[in-house]
């Protein structure tokens, strides 16, 4: 599948690769391969590569390249990537998720439509998603798509705190938080894993076009991996 695709330079040393196609998983693989090859290929022009949606922003060093021949040079490399598009050949995390409302303190939302917390975590973890973009925070992957009918709009008000490893919704997409920090995503759950470590490399396990599967665990499986279930935050959440 060829996607079309257009440069737009953005700043002395910015240019912004445009894909002219719906974000969907096939379009994260795509951006994923062709956003190493930029890497692998230019990497003596570049200093960053960013891939997002359907974006990839790359910082070029103006002092090696002028802007017509890196644009030259970065059109040939997207125009000749390689790309394989199997789903099931990117790598896949799975992420223990203990669903309860000790720790995810918006599961009344979807009770009050008459969805079970049976029936949440059935649809929730039943999907594979797409790591679609990461940023917001360090670590922060947005993954798509989430159910039709788990789909509820971002708050109106976000909250000020929403603790590490909260699971969250918003319209078609899902997220863990890596770190304690501001959020207006519905909370339904916690991940007691570490999911973002400037120590280690990489310090994220999420890249663009990998798949993610939530798997449901037990409170003394949670607590055991490392969970904690604090009150007294959760009472400021509800």
């Amino acid at each position: 599948m060829d996607f079309e695709f257009t440069l737009e330079p953005i700043a002395e040393c910015s240019t912004l690769v445009c894909f002219n196609s719906t974000p969907s998983p096939a379009l994260s693989l795509h951006i994923a391969q062709v956003s190493k090859a930029i890497h692998d290929e230019l990497g003596t022009l570049v200093m960053n590569v960013t891939p997002s949606y359907h974006t990839i922003l790359v910082d070029y060093l103006p002092h090696r390249v002028n802007v017509f021949e890196f644009h030259a040079r970065l059109e040939s490399v997207i125009k000749h990537t390689q790309v394989d598009l199997d789903t099931s050949l990117a790598p896949v995390i799975e992420l223990p998720v203990y669903y309860d409302i000790d720790v995810g303190p918006d599961i009344p939302l979807y009770q009050a439509k008459g969805i079970s917390i049976e029936d949440l975590i059935e649809a929730h973890t039943s999907v594979s998603y797409t790591v679609s973009a990461v940023g917001f925070a360090p670590g922060f992957a947005f993954l798509t798509s989430v159910a039709e009918s788990l789909q509820l709009p971002r708050k109106s008000s976000p909250r000020l705190r929403v603790p590490k490893g909260s699971v969250a919704i918003a319209d078609n997409q899902t997220a863990v938080y890596p770190n304690l920090s501001p959020g207006g995503w519905n909370i339904i759950g916690n991940c007691p894993i570490d999911l973002y470590d400037p120590n280690n490399s990489p310090m994220t396990p999420f890249e663009i076009g990998a798949q993610v599967q939530f798997r449901s665990i037990s409170k003394q499986e949670f607590t055991s991996l490392g969970g904690v279930i604090s009150s007294e935050v959760f009472n400021e959440l509800s």
